[in-house]
């Protein structure tokens, strides 16, 4: 009797095995604004898929949709993974207006001075959960830019000849910190930027090198004035909803190539394609580099220092999100 009943059970347990075995394993809708082409995908998020695929086989697969195929409009990709038309997507926080105002403090002006430095604290802000706006995503990577030049048709090679220019610009931070140096703030996505420029809509725009060379900025414009005017948050989030209904082999999965492991490929691979384009300005005799002067660097910090405050100021909150940028940076810098 005691057999039967043990052998009974040995074949229920044989069969919640096998259908777990036979399970399919979860399927996940990546998407990507730009072309498969673009190094952030290239460099960051197609690694990042690869690599889940290859850990998760027969628990997760990411399906890439890169050049736009679920969604061209940069602005939308936030709203898109909240919607379930994709399940994860590479989203900039600056050109999705309103979304995520305590996100700002990462754009602010004068406070990073490496790509290293800013994806490290963003990282940190969001892992420890201190931007609130994020609560109905999982972070799976928070990557900061190196700071942003002004790239231009026309001459600009000091805040003098920044005064009137139309300058696109990629958050509110940086239009904040335009506006206050002169300049009049156009707030455009990147992939907007080359074909504004050759048309004489804009005069220039805040970018660092990569996209500069990704959207054929570089094409359209032949001065670089190295002011910095702040750098520009970049995100891969995923719906909070759908990752908690996610299998738990499944957020483990995504848990282990989140955060830090993000971080590292992007400083690390993103940052070694950025040295390239960096060294390929310096070469290239058609453009002019130029740097502020010491005075125009004066000037330009103070403008710096209003920005600050007056994000500061802004809402409850946001003076200690200054302060925890200000102390991770300088446990960094110590390290």
């Amino acid at each position: 009797m005691a057999s039967s009943a043990y052998r009974i059970m040995g074949i229920c347990l044989a069969c919640c095995l096998a259908r777990t075995a036979l399970a399919e394993p979860v399927t996940l809708k990546l998407a990507m604004f730009s072309a498969d082409t673009e190094m952030t995908w290239v460099k960051v998020i197609k690694p990042w898929a690869d690599e889940v695929n290859k850990a998760g086989a027969g628990v997760i697969v990411i399906d890439p949709y890169p050049n736009g195929a679920l969604g061209r409009a940069l602005p939308e990709q936030a709203q898109m993974v909240l919607n379930g038309v994709a399940d994860i997507a590479f989203v900039i926080p600056g050109v999705t207006p309103g979304r995520f105002p305590d996100n700002e403090v990462m754009d602010l002006p004068g406070l990073f001075t490496t790509a290293r430095e800013a994806t490290g604290t963003y990282t940190h802000l969001t892992t420890t959960n201190q931007l609130k706006s994020f609560a109905p995503y999982f972070v799976i990577g928070a990557m900061g830019t190196p700071p942003f030049e002004i790239d231009s048709r026309v001459p600009i090679t000091s805040l003098a000849t920044l005064k009137g220019r139309k300058i696109r610009v990629t958050n509110a931070s940086q239009s904040a910190t335009l506006q206050a140096l002169g300049a009049v703030p156009v707030l455009m996505p990147v992939d907007q930027v080359a074909e504004a420029i050759g048309r004489g809509t804009i005069d220039g725009a805040t970018e660092f090198p990569g996209p500069m060379l990704d959207f054929g900025i570089d094409r359209v414009t032949k001065s670089s004035y190295f002011l910095p005017v702040g750098v520009s948050s970049l995100t891969l989030l995923m719906s909070r909803a759908k990752f908690d209904t996610l299998p738990q082999a499944a957020q483990d999965i995504i848990r282990r190539f989140s955060g830090e492991w993000v971080a590292r490929q992007f400083v690390e691979s993103y940052g070694a394609y950025l040295d390239t384009l960096y060294a390929k300005l310096n070469a290239d005799p058609n453009r002019t580099l130029s740097t502020p002067t010491p005075d125009d660097k004066t000037t330009a910090e103070k403008a710096f220092d209003q920005v600050i405050a007056a994000f500061a100021a802004k809402a409850p909150g946001n003076d200690r999100l200054v302060q925890a940028v200000r102390d991770d940076l300088a446990k960094q810098r110590a390290r």
